[in-house]
């Protein structure tokens, strides 16, 4: 499916409505959060939908964005564009459920990349999909890797890869990516290299990629390798994840999520009060 941005007034009205997939085979209830069209699935109708996709063969993408992607969508032309093209959009973040509530239009469940990939991963050693893990911290793919194969014997993770710094400039390496990973002939392609970056990369490239899924998984390589630690499940479900986060790498992540990301309750608001 294709999903609008109206650059010339990127807040819209709230609204549910029915949204076919870019192959035009299925209908969803999709969700309208600050011009973000969000599809309103639970997890186990994300999984089934991904099997659909991997079914089909052709190459297409999956995206879970948070508050701060809704952000920068107000702004970055590229981001929005690779957002137009992605066949399936899942909220990852409470706080876009919490959002979708106080437009009058919720959301069935919080579908976050980092609890997509291991649920993925369960299926996928199930029904014998072939995986591949592009990005993380060095070393952080390569263990989450061993830890997927001890917990899910026989899962087919046929590579993983982490680029270089910088590597996204550089035509010869995206040239060898692309030709590592379409050698490896994956079903599904997860790539964590953080937002927007991520997601340029497989708009970019999911058409030479030839890779049936591809799906931006931001820092769940390191979660799954135990590099970096996620929240408690209490702060997960009370919205507090950024605050962990913030905790962890403060210097990172303080001008994210206290000064960017704090414009989304603006935007949310200004949604709402457009409709009366």
């Amino acid at each position: 499916m294709r999903h609008s941005f109206k650059q010339d007034n990127p807040v819209q009205s709230a609204g549910a409505f029915l949204v076919g997939d870019r192959e035009g085979r299925e209908e969803d209830h999709c969700v309208d959060i600050c011009g973000v069209r969000i599809h309103n699935l639970t997890m186990n109708e994300t999984l089934a939908r991904i099997g659909r996709m991997v079914a089909r063969g052709k190459p297409s993408y999956v995206f879970t964005p948070n508050v701060d992607h809704i952000v920068q969508l107000q702004r970055d032309t590229a981001f929005r564009a690779a957002y137009a093209e992605a066949a399936l959009v899942v909220p990852d973040g409470f706080p876009l459920l919490w959002a979708a509530n106080f437009l009058g239009t919720p959301l069935k469940e919080r579908v976050s990349g980092s609890d997509l990939v291991p649920s993925e991963c369960a299926v996928a050693a199930e029904r014998g999909y072939r995986l591949f893990f592009l990005g993380g911290r060095p070393g952080s793919a390569e263990t989450a890797k061993k830890r997927l194969e001890r917990i899910h014997p026989g899962i087919r993770i046929a590579g993983v890869y982490c680029p270089p710094y910088g590597f996204e400039k550089d035509a010869a390496e995206n040239a060898r990516i692309v030709e590592i990973v379409r050698n490896a002939s994956p079903d599904i392609l997860f790539v964590g290299l953080g937002s927007p970056k991520q997601e340029l990369w497989i708009h970019r490239h999911y058409r030479q990629l030839e890779v049936p899924v591809s799906i931006g998984v931001g820092a769940t390589f390191e979660f799954l390798a135990g590099v970096v630690r996620r929240a408690p499940a209490a702060m997960q479900h009370a919205g507090l994840e950024w605050l962990w986060r913030l905790g962890c790498e403060p210097r990172r992540l303080w001008k994210r999520y206290l000064v960017d990301d704090m414009q989304f309750f603006g935007l949310v608001l200004r949604q709402r009060l457009s409709r009366s």
